[in-house]
């Protein structure tokens, strides 16, 4: 159909013929051929640019009577044909039906998603049902529109995540590398200083500081490629230490849950996660829902008459260190109708039950001590 990596042509690709202008790849080896996903009928790049340049037209081809636009027409990208049709029908049902292992309440509800969208693929490929089909995938569509950008967007997010992990494991080899040839480079640029050294130590020395020569350069030696092993080591630890520290910003920033985007199930796919919204956080309560000023059973008043207690309401000196008789009387009532809250039927109840409850395992272990103990008596 097209030109090879080495310029050369595929066999048949010279027979092709253009169904709308007739012309042939074998007078014009230039020629390109067009689709559309409308009704992938091929035709020339010249046909294409002549008939839908002036906008929208239906298609040439004899029998097909579909609308096509010219910002549609691609080249093709499989020599089959059906192989192409159904990778596009593939790519356009994935990008609707893009729902998340994680949002799926079982695995199993997971695999029946994904043979569910196996299914609806292979009736568009085979034309089973294709209008009840199309109109389902529609209508899950607009009821999700939500669902599917977000999940986009994370699959954007992932796309990228990875690509920028690929390029830095990428430049944190190349710099390894590098670095490897420069610790080797540096080593043998020692070594070979170290061993110029002792030869000139030993061409000018004499015979018996030969030996201690020897013995000192290769403790010299020994020395420095320790001292570079350790900082060798100590920064190795401290990249390590820092791509932790990017893989876990990494996985932090791209931990992004679909929570929000899985909701009951939709008509078209069972199985999803259900959404537990969480309660608005309530303001603060100081008293944890107790108002101070209500009671249940009775209702403060501001005077009560007492002959006990109006002479202290019309003495000013009782009054003025900021004594307050209403205060008296709110500690008064609540004394009073303190208990009016307990059920002391109901208490006893509930306390004997725990005891006879607590009290059953006892007498089986005394029942069954019993038993054994008199497993070799007859009793009568």
């Amino acid at each position: 159909m097209s030109h090879l990596r080495n310029g050369a042509v595929r066999h048949g690709d010279e027979d092709e013929v253009c169904p709308v202008c007739k012309s042939s790849r074998y007078l014009n080896p230039d020629m390109r051929f067009l689709i559309n996903p409308e009704c992938y009928h091929k035709m020339c790049e010249s046909c294409v640019d002549r008939i839908f340049s002036s906008g929208p037209a239906p298609c040439p081809v004899a029998g097909c009577h579909k609308t096509l636009r010219k910002n549609r027409f691609r080249k093709q990208t499989f020599e089959d044909i059906g192989v192409e049709r159904e990778v596009d029908i593939r790519k356009r049902v994935m990008q609707i039906l893009n729902r998340r292992e994680e949002e799926f309440a079982t695995k199993r509800a997971w695999d029946d998603f994904l043979e569910q969208r196996e299914e609806i693929i292979a009736n568009l490929v085979t034309g089973i049902d294709v209008a009840k089909t199309e109109a389902d995938l529609q209508k899950y569509a607009a009821e999700n529109a939500h669902s599917i950008k977000a999940n986009r967007a994370l699959e954007s997010q992932e796309s990228t995540s990875f690509m920028e992990q690929q390029s830095f494991d990428q430049e944190q080899a190349r710099l390894r590398r590098q670095a490897a040839i420069q610790e080797y480079q540096n080593e043998r640029r020692e070594m070979l200083a170290g061993r110029e050294d002792m030869l000139a130590r030993l061409a000018s020395g004499t015979a018996a500081d030969a030996a201690a020569i020897a013995r000192e350069g290769q403790k010299v030696l020994l020395k420095k490629s320790s001292a570079r092993r350790s900082e060798e080591d100590r920064i190795r630890a401290k990249q390590a230490a820092l791509r932790g520290l990017e893989a876990k910003k990494g996985a932090a920033a791209g931990q992004i849950t679909t929570a929000d985007t899985a909701g009951a199930d939709s008509g078209l796919i069972k199985g999803l996660k259900k959404i537990t919204v969480p309660e608005p956080e309530k303001p603060y309560d100081p008293f944890g829902g107790l108002l101070p000023g209500k009671r249940d059973y009775y209702q403060l008043q501001d005077h009560y008459p007492s002959s006990y207690l109006e002479p202290i309401r019309k003495d000013v000196r009782m009054q003025a260190g900021g004594y307050d008789l209403k205060e008296y009387y709110s500690r008064t009532l609540l004394e009073a109708f303190a208990g009016l809250g307990c059920f002391i039927d109901e208490e006893v109840a509930k306390r004997d039950a725990d005891s006879l409850a607590a009290s059953k395992p006892i007498a089986t272990e005394g029942a069954a001590a019993a038993a054994v103990s008199t497993g070799g008596v007859e009793v009568e």
